[in-house]
């Protein structure tokens, strides 16, 4: 399977059977070579926000691991919100410890005062789905383990708050997360109060086009499809219910009380996040959603232009749902 169209004097198929154009190649004997998300930024104090990050290991068998974020301001028995966050790349690249991540994730850290697990959860095609959505659960369940004292991270010991644990993703990771959510309301984890599920420009799909897919985007929808192909080749295809919220039977089992949605108005999944909101509210799920859109905008922009006033509003809100002083303003 090859993914986008070849150029003249590419790699050809015989010696890259699988490619995915500017992010990957895996070659014959199964070697996978990423273009995009080997960087790493080094754990420890930013200087910027003195935020602390530390890597942690929560399954040596499986190699799943996390980095971890505290604030400059944490004192002893205060306890802060906690957020599991899941990162994007559309299942194939990327990581917590990469320099896409590392600096949003110490600004949220500080701005909003809470405690950040960021989850490395195994990636595709190496290890194709459900691979990264187990591991993901697997993480979640690790955390909850330190609830009432117990576990071996002193950090989510001593100062998470497991009555406000939030799940955020932004891309691909925002549907890991609303994945997750839905689990923990068909399998509520014990001693943990997921409260809420923040998604960051989702990667949600479907077979059949909607909105500007039909027109404008039809190319694009055909690359955006082709990472979840690639991602799950075991799947039952585009209308996958983990793929495509409005296939899932347990969309109103979702777990948590309220959502914030963000989309981005240049964005081309936008349109799929607006009909994710659609489908929420129609759904029987007794929560309340809420929705921001940032204006002039492309897919996950915060990630790359940390200081632009738009990625300043978008992690305002987050800190603002978080902590519970949302008010119309901000939204």
């Amino acid at each position: 399977m090859s993914s986008f169209i070849m150029q003249n004097n590419e790699p050809t198929l015989d010696e890259f059977p699988l490619q995915v154009r500017y992010f990957l190649r895996v070659r014959k004997d199964g070697r996978c070579e990423r273009f995009i998300g080997t960087k790493t930024s080094p754990s420890g104090v930013d200087p910027l926000t003195g935020v602390q990050s530390k890597d942690i290991v929560i399954s040596p068998e499986t190699n799943l691991n996390a980095r971890i974020y505290i604030p400059k301001t944490i004192t002893t028995g205060r306890k802060l919100p906690i957020l599991v966050y899941y990162h994007g790349g559309g299942f194939l690249v990327e990581s917590p410890r990469s320099p896409t991540y590392h600096p949003t994730l110490n600004l949220i850290t500080s701005e909003s005062n809470v405690i950040i697990v960021s989850i490395d959860y195994r990636l595709a095609p190496e290890y194709p789905l459900p691979t990264g959505y187990n591991d993901s659960w697997e993480a979640l369940k690790w955390v909850a383990s330190h609830c009432k004292g117990g576990g071996l991270e002193p950090w989510l010991t001593n100062y998470g708050d497991f009555d406000k644990v939030f799940l955020v993703g932004d891309s691909a990771g925002a549907n890991i997360a609303h994945n997750m959510a839905i689990r923990a309301g068909l399998k509520p984890i014990h001693g943990m109060n997921l409260e809420g599920l923040i998604l960051l420009h989702p990667f949600f799909g479907g077979n059949d086009p909607i909105g500007s897919e039909c027109g404008k985007l039809k190319k694009m929808k055909v690359c955006t499809d082709e990472f979840w192909m690639v991602a799950n080749p075991l799947g039952s295809g585009l209308d996958d219910p983990l793929f495509n919220p409005e296939k899932n039977p347990n969309l109103s089992e979702l777990g948590c009380s309220k959502i914030l949605l963000s989309v981005a108005e240049n964005d081309s999944l936008r349109d799929r996040g607006l009909h994710y909101k659609d489908l929420m509210e129609k759904s029987e799920w007794a929560g309340k959603l809420e929705i921001l859109e940032s204006k002039n905008e492309n897919h996950v922009f915060f990630l790359f232009d940390t200081s632009c006033e738009n990625a300043y509003a978008l992690r305002k809100n987050i800190s603002s749902f978080v902590n519970g002083t949302r008010n119309k303003s901000c939204i």
